[in-house]
């Protein structure tokens, strides 16, 4: 196994352990038992735990960004239909999963925002590159007839990225698509459905 091989098994160990139990609740030996990495090598490639941890946002911001550019690039769609796309993408990942797991990012927001304070930076830093995305495909929606979206676009990709977050953590609650359904409804159905004309205009 060389270097880079070891580093890749431990983080993707470590992606799928911790992202099932959460960081706190997974042990380094656990990790790389799975990896089947010795614990010398763990430490040729991260100063400790917290470094792995910090290194998995990155590794989970990198599977986000292939996705968004999957989505964000597809010029067969309007910028609201590619943007609507990205999150049925997501939502049938948390399908095929039973609603088990949640959002990667999401859930170490939950639990280490608190706790510490290089999590909660490079946490931040995750979300404000999602919300980015989101802004941009608003911008360019405003300059399409019938996409046009009246509100602040940074302010309203905040809200979608907020609301995703609680739709996502409310189906991993109960088990179930409704909470995304109505994620989809009251966003792209209300919030940004195109706007009638009055009949003035």
């Amino acid at each position: 196994m060389n270097k880079i091989d070891a580093r890749q098994r431990i983080l993707d160990a470590g992606a799928e352990i911790i992202h099932a139990k959460g960081f706190n609740n997974t042990g380094l030996k656990e990790i790389l038992d799975a990896a089947g990495v010795p614990k010398g090598s763990f430490y040729f490639h991260f100063k400790n735990k917290e470094d792995l941890g910090l290194q998995l946002i990155d590794h989970h911001g990198a599977a986000f960004r292939k996705l968004a550019g999957e989505c964000f690039f597809d010029q067969t769609r309007l910028p609201l239909g590619r943007l609507r796309r990205f999150f049925e993408a997501l939502a049938e990942m948390l399908e095929r999963n039973g609603f088990r797991l949640g959002c990667p990012i999401g859930n170490l927001a939950q639990e280490m925002s608190d706790l510490s304070p290089a999590f909660r930076d490079r946490l931040a830093k995750a979300m404000g590159w999602m919300q980015g995305l989101i802004v941009h495909q608003l911008e360019e929606a405003r300059m399409i007839e019938g996409q046009r979206v009246e509100a602040d676009p940074a302010e309203t990709a905040r809200f979608i990225l907020n609301s995703w977050q609680g739709a996502v953590m409310a189906a991993k609650l109960e088990k179930s698509r409704a909470p995304l359904d109505a994620f989809f409804h009251i966003v792209f159905n209300t919030l940004l459905a195109p706007k009638q004309p009055t009949q003035n205009q």
